[in-house]
Order: structure tokens, then sequence, then C-alpha cells
């Protein structure tokens, strides 16, 4: 077994952030995986960081990056600069890994991972509620095709942002974030996708109920997947005065699974038309008390990344090429309201304001 420690450094001392050095200091470390920098353009977070992660901080990512030569980079800074920094990295010859979305427009992140590629570098991103046990078993129970023939599928998001969270310049503005559905619900719709799509066509509609920002703070929507079944959407950030729930449901001929909490992180509901031994204890062996909506996902996926990186794997734990499909999904849904109608995933349909400035009126 390799004894190498992998040298990382960060990008942005923001709110996720905080969620690593919580996880790679208390919560869940992780073995041969060192942050040695960490960069924010506000000194007094990159210090904080720093000194909690015993990582030199630094104001200017090209600067830490030629100084520390890390050999991985943690992009965490606004979704509207994961494309920035990425390139920036990739360029240096550093590893890859970028919190959601990958990029705001798809064809940036194809456009990077062409690139990590010919570099023969990792470029991959975060969907840590993959790594929930609860997600993990509700994909090998479909894999195993006990839930039958799928009749339908649905996410349900009820979060609380209060208003300050969209003053700090970039939450909820078009160019550097979008709405809950890409800010927050990405995640569970990349796991909606992962365990039942893929996602032939969509319609949504979106409000902005409580919070005032350029996108939505509600959104909801319907699916239709290429097997012929149906889905729901039903989020926002507009539940008060807590986070509730994030769940996803499977309905099928053969029986219901319901993952809930409000990371992804439980089994509500395990029943089928043909029980088998041990189903009983499927909601307490595979739920997971969690400290908030971001769950424990990350420490495994990091250790993945040790593993993967020992291995000189072809590609990452959740390549970007595969991250890429949740953005191409939000791109479709922000699209169907843009346009008031369905719209065909296979049409590669592209929003007119996610990524763009927001038009004056």
């Amino acid at each position: 077994m390799s004894e190498l420690t992998y040298r990382a450094a960060m990008i942005g001392c923001g709110r996720v952030t905080q969620h690593y050095v919580r996880i790679l200091t208390k919560l869940d470390p992780v073995e041969r995986f060192k942050v040695v920098a960490c960069c924010d353009l506000i000194p007094a977070k990159a210090q904080q960081v720093g000194a909690a992660l015993g990582a030199t901080p630094y104001t200017e990512a090209a600067r830490m990056i030629a100084e520390t030569k890390p050999d991985v980079v943690l992009v965490l800074t606004p979704s509207g600069l994961h494309f920035e920094h990425a390139q920036l990295a990739l360029n240096a010859g550093c590893h890859v890994l970028s919190e959601k979305p990958v990029s705001l427009i798809p064809e940036q992140a194809y456009q990077l991972a062409k690139l990590a590629s010919q570099k023969g570098l990792y470029y991959g991103g975060v969907f840590q509620n993959r790594y929930n046990p609860a997600i993990r078993k509700l994909r090998e129970v479909m894999g195993s095709n006990r839930l039958g023939t799928i009749v339908s599928a649905a996410i349900r998001l009820r979060w609380c942002r209060t208003q300050d969270y969209y003053q700090d310049g970039w939450h909820g503005t078009w160019l550097m974030d979008g709405g809950v559905i890409n800010q927050q619900a990405i995640h569970h719709i990349d796991a909606l996708n992962w365990i039942c799509g893929p996602i032939e066509s969509v319609c949504a509609l979106t409000a902005n109920r409580v919070n005032h920002l350029e996108a939505e703070d509600t959104m909801v929507a319907s699916l239709r997947f290429s097997d012929g079944s149906l889905g729901t959407i039903e989020v926002t950030t507009a539940a008060r005065p807590e986070d509730f729930e994030a769940s996803l449901s499977v309905v099928g001929d053969g029986g219901m699974v319901q993952v809930g909490g409000i990371a992804l992180n439980r089994i509500d509901i395990w029943r089928f038309v043909k029980p088998m031994e041990g189903d009983a204890d499927v909601p307490q062996k595979w739920s997971q008390e969690v400290p908030s909506g971001y769950g424990l996902g990350h420490g495994p996926l990091l250790r993945d990344w040790v593993v993967s990186l020992d291995a000189g794997a072809v590609e990452p734990p959740v390549p970007a090429l595969q991250a890429v499909k949740a953005v191409e999904l939000v791109h479709a849904l922000y699209t169907s309201v843009e346009q008031d109608g369905w719209v065909r995933l296979a049409d590669n349909p592209r929003s007119k304001r996610l990524g763009h400035k927001a038009r004056s009126n």
C-alpha cells in the first residue's frame, strides 16, 4: 500500500469550506490527504481556515499553486468562478476536485474535461450524497429490479435560506449561481438521475415566494424518464423556520422506497410486495444521523480520491463528465421555464440566463 500523502490546496474559504474543515478535523478525518494551503480574497477568511487546517493562507490562487505545488486543488469558490479556477489549476498540472456545479455552462466542463485528459489529470465533481448509505442501498435495490416496473419517482427539498444568505453579491444571481435548483437541489437531482435516469424531458415552473433574488427560491417540475416512468421535483429555500426535508422516493409495482432526512440520509420507507429476510433491519442499518444538510459524504469521497490516485486510475470517483449531467438537467429545467413548455434533454437545451448577466428591464 502506498504511504504517499497527497497535498491539497483550497481555492475559496467560504461557507462550504467550513464544512470541509469540520470533516477533516473532527467528523471524518481522511488519512494521507493533507491541506497545505488555502486561498481567499478576504485575508481573514484564508487565515482562519489556514489556522484550523495547519495550512498556509494566501489571497492569490495562482501564487498559492506556484509556491506550494499541490497534487490536488479543491475549487470551493462561488459557482460562477468554478470554470476559471479549475482551468487555472489544470493548466498548472494539478488534479481538480470541484464543488457543485462543476461549471455553470456545460460546454465549459466539457472543455476542461478534455484539457484534463490531455494532461493526464483528474477533473472531478462533488456529489457527496452518492456516498450516503441510504442512497447506496436505494441504488442497489434499483439495480436488482426488486421494485419491478417503475411507476414514478420524486424529490422534495424543503430547506430554509433567509434573505441575508442572498446578500453576499453572488448567491441567487444568474451570472454566478442560479436559484434553488442549481445551488441546493442540484445534489438531489443528481441523485435522482443517477438512480432513476436518464431523464427524457422536463416541464418546470418557478416562483419567488419569500426571498428576493434574481433567480428562484421555489421550483416545481414534471419529468418523463426514458423508461416511460414519470417524476416530480418540488424544491424550495422558502421553508421556515429551518431545514425540514430532503427526500427521494421511488414507486414501482414491486414496492416503494423513500430516502429522507435533511440530507438524503435516512431510509423512511422500505416496503415490498414480496418481503425478504432482513427487510425490517434495513432502515436502521442503512440510515445515519447527520449534523447538517451537507451530510457526511465528503469524507468517503475524499478517501476514494486517495484510493483512485494510488491506483493511477483513468478517472476520479465522480468524473466531471458525470457531474455535468446535473448541470445539463438544470439548464433543461430553466429552458422549460423560459419557453413555457416541455423540453427534451436530447435537444441539449441551454438556458439564456444561467451563467449570464441578468438583463435589465
